[in-house]
């Protein structure tokens, strides 16, 4: 599996620059944007990708994942 499956990846819609925002709250803020949202988040999810490889080349520790914490669930 993948790691960056278990990301959480935001795509928000932002009336002051008019597109849609994709981030990654663990990893990055503000990460890709663009006018469809479908494209965002396909991007946000190469961006993921990416940054996760950047971590291993540099050795360095990748943050906690905030799936798997019933945030969803915890109303």
């Amino acid at each position: 599996m993948n790691k960056g499956v278990k990301y959480v990846k935001l795509i928000e819609w932002s009336e002051e620059d008019g597109c849609f925002v994709g981030s990654c709250p663990e990893l990055f803020y503000g990460g890709c944007h663009g006018h469809n949202e479908f494209e965002v988040f396909s991007e946000l999810c190469r961006i993921v990708d990416e940054t996760i490889e950047l971590y291993r080349q540099d050795g360095k520790a990748l943050p906690e994942p905030l799936s798997g914490k019933e945030f969803v669930n915890a109303l």
